[in-house]
């Protein structure tokens, strides 16, 4: 019994790992698929989405962007979220965490397209043009 005691009491003081918002946080109820956003990218330029998913990578250097996957394909094809530099700081440490974010979809072009294709290497080879969301809010699940 004792034993039990212990082991409960030890369980309610470990800490918990919360959710850690970033900029203006989530406030869309409903995420739109990453899959489907980048299976019809122009059907979603200039509309404010909610996605969900898995950060595959974070930039190492500023912070300034994350590419997120599909929860359910973690290895598949990944949208890049992308933050003003210095306005929101993303941790490398959110690498392998689920994360909602909420932004407008926007295309990439010149160099800032090469640059994301650079960045991050699970990306769509046969895209002719690339896109990003343009996140206002991120929240890093269990962070």
């Amino acid at each position: 019994m004792r034993v039990f005691l212990v082991a409960a009491l030890v369980a309610m003081l470990a800490p918990v790992a919360a959710d850690t918002k970033y900029g203006s946080g989530v406030t869309l109820e409903q995420p739109t698929r990453i899959d489907a956003i980048l299976a019809n990218p122009e059907a979603y330029v200039g509309k404010t989405v909610r996605v969900d998913g898995v950060a595959t990578a974070v930039c190492a250097h500023m912070g300034c962007w994350m590419a997120v996957a599909p929860a359910d394909n973690p290895s598949g094809t990944t949208l890049r979220l992308k933050v003003d530099d210095g306005v929101i700081v993303f941790p490398v440490t959110a690498k392998g965490k689920r994360v909602s974010a909420q932004g407008v979809v926007e295309v990439v072009t010149g160099a800032e397209a090469k640059e994301a294709a650079g960045e991050h290497a699970q990306r769509d080879p046969g895209a002719s043009k690339d896109y990003q969301l343009k996140a206002t809010g991120a929240i890093v699940r269990g962070e």
